[in-house]
């Protein structure tokens, strides 16, 4: 299958859904995921209608994102849906339009203080790691339902981020664990939506956007609230590894 035919079944997919619960297939977003893709296939995908692409690693986007967006005659947004060390804030800033994943106090206030010296806001999202597992990043927040002492922590980070400007917070990201069903990942996605409607809810906030699930489960993360969702194998096929 070609990327546009890729493209038409994710989206039929994200229809049917939404279908399922009663959502509109607008209020989705479909960020693809072009990491180790060349740009020649990025601008595939865009020729068949994509505005939203994603990428995880600096090094990588520094050439592509250029390259890409120099080949089109339409703005792109790009979301940088990655681990970012902080040594490579400044960079991010520069080439992204939203951010995903940040996932402590301390990147939220380097984001800030670079987005204030250009004098420029940045929609950024807080990574929230709602499945306990230890190798993930994220704002712990596995437990906030039943710990206080988890929730005052994860309440007073988000509202210290909250505070900050030049950043925009506009919702929540979280990665679900690598699991034999997609099913077995509704749990983790059902969390994220009752932690953004109590923090909502509590702290008079509003977080419109919750980033989650891929091409394994995004279905799943669609019926449970998902806005955005990031698609890579099921777009582009297998990553390139040189």
């Amino acid at each position: 299958m070609t990327i546009a035919e890729n493209i038409l079944q994710v989206q039929a997919n994200i229809e049917m859904a939404c279908g399922h619960v009663g959502r509109s297939p607008s209020e989705v977003t479909l960020v693809a995921v072009s990491k180790t893709h060349s740009p020649s296939l990025v601008l595939e995908a865009v020729e068949a209608g994509l505005q939203h692409f994603g990428e995880n690693r600096v090094e990588e986007a520094e050439t592509k994102i250029p390259a890409v967006n120099t080949g089109v005659n339409r703005p792109l947004t790009w979301h940088m849906i990655g681990h970012i060390q902080s040594r490579k804030a400044r960079d991010v800033v520069t080439l992204f339009q939203q951010i995903h994943s940040v996932d402590t106090v301390k990147l939220a206030n380097k984001l800030s203080a670079l987005c204030v010296e250009r004098d420029k806001t940045l929609n950024v999202l807080l990574e929230v790691n709602v499945s306990g597992e230890t190798a993930k990043y994220g704002l712990a927040a596995s437990s906030w339902e039943i710990s206080s002492v988890v929730r005052e922590s994860l309440w007073r980070e988000i509202e210290l981020v909250m505070s900050l400007d030049g950043i925009n917070v506009c919702g929540l990201m979280t990665m679900a664990p690598i699991v034999e069903k997609p099913e077995q990942t509704r749990p983790v996605f059902a969390a994220l939506c009752r932690l953004r409607f109590a923090l909502e809810q509590s702290l008079g906030i509003r977080l419109p956007d919750l980033s989650m699930g891929m091409t394994d489960d995004y279905p799943i993360a669609i019926e449970e609230g998902a806005t955005l969702v990031r698609i890579g194998r099921a777009i582009f096929g297998e990553r390139e590894y040189k």
